[in-house]
């Protein structure tokens, strides 16, 4: 099984918030900041990612997505500013 991965991205602080799943986080937070393929994030400028949460297998991370996305979006904003609350581009640091 492969490794998953649950992540958020923002327009901005508090602005528009898009939640994802990927087995590849790096390649896939690039597609996104690429615009590289047409949808939701691309439409709305969505490209910084402000939380993510690694999960032991995919389908742990596509339930923890289904979760996420039932929250209502204080509950979402709580759990990036608990996290990140400098609403960081956390990508780079997916380098170190």
């Amino acid at each position: 099984m492969k490794t998953g991965f649950v992540y958020i991205l923002a327009s901005k602080r508090n602005g528009t918030l898009y939640i994802g799943v990927t087995s590849d986080l790096i390649k896939r937070i690039d597609e996104h900041k690429r615009n590289a393929t047409d949808g939701f994030t691309k439409k709305y400028n969505v490209h910084t990612l402000v939380y993510y949460e690694m999960a032991d297998d995919i389908r742990g991370a596509i339930e923890r997505e289904k979760q996420l996305k039932k929250w209502n979006r204080s509950w979402k904003l709580k759990l990036i500013e608990k996290e990140n609350p400098q609403w960081r581009d956390l990508y780079t640091d997916l380098f170190e």
